[in-house]
């Protein structure tokens, strides 16, 4: 990256269109680099690469000549800004990164950004553990994937335990395990724990189970078979029919996966189907000659959008933050397949092809998912028809001005105060928004527990403080358009309380409450200063609405769980300086408990495996001084 031209905030009535853009193009030359294009506000509209910017940016200064959605474009920009890079293939990463991070009106945007589970089996213990690991990988051991799906991961791993009997407990539960568990004794464990393998055969397993997952499936299944064998000739029935058990596990995994190419060992296989402006692209991830797992994806287009772009920015934003593999295997050609195929080899240090097959298993394989992502977009067009119809009942039910784009849902958990969260769910035309769901730690300490309506005024304080500070035009699309509260006419009269407190007007707010019997059904509506009233039984709006508020207790619930299940887990060592999770687990291994460590010595501290003696006095002086 080169150089940084931007230009200063536009004052208010500012001119706009072809004319402002012509009159950068006498400070730009013929290099590489990134432009943006902003509105009057500053809001970013459109980000864009381009191999000569003088050359690019002089095509949006004709007044004639371009499609709809890039006159639009030209006609609301009042200003541009620059970004030079070395070359255009660093330009096409930053523009797809600047998307991400914009979201800028006019482009094609990838709206969903999940990271990918993988199989880790760990490296540093005498019998690895296999488990499911997202994230950055930190910790050693072998790791495979990426699979679509929590889903993919667990359905396979659920399998290999079957086949290789391999632990999946934690360490600390792996040292203090005296007898085996459950997946013992329902054959999904070896209990390595307990003695019940030795380390070599145990790691025999776990060989076998890496070669499986490095796609050699069929050498492990030709030396289960030949123990089979052996243990049938030996009159040895009992472990001759669990070999068999194991082989058949073995074939069940291949079958799950449904697709299992013959000649493609590491690809993404990238489909694209449009119709009416909308998209949906269908990705399966073949690692090792196996498919693990196929996820789809809606970006947001436009009418006169090209394939081409879509496709083309799909990719681009897909491997930002993602490893590609070997090959990516399209459905259609994109703008820039060399340049593309250029900037993810940079990235990955190692060749990355861009194929579009015409015939052949490839072919096959593009064909499939193709009829994966027609069906895909048929049932989202379909459920988004229904939702479209559910908003605009929900709009004249509440006498809203216009159909909701944005709900948010909210709900406190709790038990008698303890482990207190508060969760917020968004709604929208397109369903629950998941990736916009944000959960809040009650940290009032003034609180009395259980008071609900305190938890609540700190939820919304924090939300709407935020909202003020980041997005006070609402220019952004974060605003709701209506609130939804669990809670009679008190919670109401106290949400548009705190509304006021902060200045923030014109938020229609409901209060959702049980009727007198607390069925379901029954609800009444709350509004502020309005009597409340009951939709009819069976009206779809009120189904709509219990489904809303049903998701925002199922969440909250869940993240009450979740801090309360940490917190069980914790123990004082948690806070000493310098303990971390393989210092804790020895300290606990070697002493039985943390109250035993508190006690302990300062010799014997000092003869714990991987404690220093800086270590032990540490920990010595933190339980001694507090005590």
């Amino acid at each position: 990256m080169t150089g940084d031209t931007t230009d200063q905030s536009p004052a208010r009535d500012v001119p706009t269109g072809h004319e402002v853009v012509q009159g950068y193009l006498k400070t730009l030359d013929g290099s590489p680099g990134v432009y943006r294009m902003l509105d009057a506000q500053n809001r970013v509209l459109y980000v864009g690469k381009a191999r000569n910017l003088r050359a690019r940016v002089s095509s949006y200064a004709r007044p004639l000549g371009h499609s709809p959605r890039i006159s639009r474009m030209i006609a609301g920009t009042a200003s541009m800004m620059f970004l030079t890079t070395r070359t255009e293939a660093e330009a096409l990463l930053l523009e797809q990164n600047l998307i991400k991070q914009l979201k800028p009106k006019f482009n094609v945007l990838l709206r969903d950004d999940k990271s990918f589970p993988n199989i880790l089996v760990t490296g540093d213990h005498d019998f690895p553990q296999i488990k499911k690991h997202r994230g950055a990988k930190k910790e050693k051991g072998s790791y495979y994937g990426p699979f679509a799906s929590a889903g993919a991961v667990n359905r396979t791993l659920n399998q290999l335990q079957r086949v290789f009997l391999l632990r999946d407990c934690s360490d600390s539960m792996f040292e203090t395990r005296t007898r085996p568990c459950l997946q013992y004794q329902i054959k999904r464990c070896s209990a390595p724990c307990v003695g019940k393998i030795g380390r070599d055969e145990y790691r025999a397993s776990v060989k076998d189970a890496e070669r499986f997952l490095s796609g050699r499936s069929t050498d492990v299944q030709g030396k289960l078979a030949a123990q089979m064998a052996e243990a049938s000739e030996a009159m040895e029935f009992e472990r001759a029919a669990a070999l068999r058990d194991r082989i058949k596990a073995l074939t069940q995994v291949q079958t799950a996966q449904g697709i299992n190419p013959r000649n493609v060992t590491e690809a993404d296989i990238i489909a694209l189907h449009m119709d009416t402006g909308q998209a949906c692209v269908q990705v399966f991830f073949i690692r090792s000659g196996q498919n693990w797992g196929n996820r789809d994806y809606y970006p947001r287009v436009g009418l006169d959008v090209e394939p081409a772009e879509v496709l083309e920015a799909f990719i681009g934003q897909f491997y930002d933050t993602r490893e590609p593999p070997r090959q990516l295997i399209l459905s259609n050609e994109i703008e820039n397949p060399d340049l593309m195929a250029e900037a993810l080899t940079g990235k990955l240090g190692r060749k990355v092809e861009l194929l579009v097959p015409q015939r052949g298993e490839k072919a096959e394989l593009i064909e499939n998912a193709l009829r994966n992502a027609r069906e895909s977009l048929a049932r989202r067009m379909a459920e988004t028809a229904t939702q479209a119809k559910l908003l605009r009942g929900l709009a004249e039910a509440f006498e809203l001005d216009a159909s909701p784009g944005r709900i948010e849902v909210y709900d406190n958990s709790h038990i008698q105060g303890a482990h207190a969260v508060g969760a917020m769910i968004v709604a929208g035309p397109e369903g629950f928004l998941k990736n916009q769901y944000r959960k809040f730690n009650i940290r009032g300490e003034d609180l009395t527990p259980g008071d609900d309506f305190g938890m609540m005024k700190e939820v919304l304080t924090r939300r709407f403080k935020r909202l003020l500070k980041e997005d006070a035009d609402r220019s952004r699309g974060q605003w709701p358009d209506l609130l939804l509260i669990d809670g009679g006419a008190g919670q109401v009269s106290a949400v548009a309380q705190i509304m006021g407190e902060m200045g923030v007007e014109n938020l229609p707010v409901i209060g959702v409450a049980k009727g007198i019997d607390r069925d379901a059904g029954k609800e009444e509506f709350h509004r502020p200063d309005r009597r409340p009233f009951a939709l009819r039984h069976n009206d779809p709006v009120l189904y709509f609405i219990q489904r809303m508020r049903d998701e925002a207790h199922r969440f909250a619930i869940g993240t009450h769980r979740a801090k309360r299940a940490k917190a069980v887990g914790a123990t004082p060592l948690d806070d000493v300086p310098g303990v971390g999770a393989a210092r804790k687990r020895a300290l606990l291994a070697h002493f039985g408990s943390a109250k035993a460590v508190s006690r302990a010595n300062l010799a014997d501290l000092r003869a714990v495996d991987g404690i220093s003696e800086g270590l032990a006095q540490k920990v010595y002086d933190y339980f001694n001084e507090r005590g």
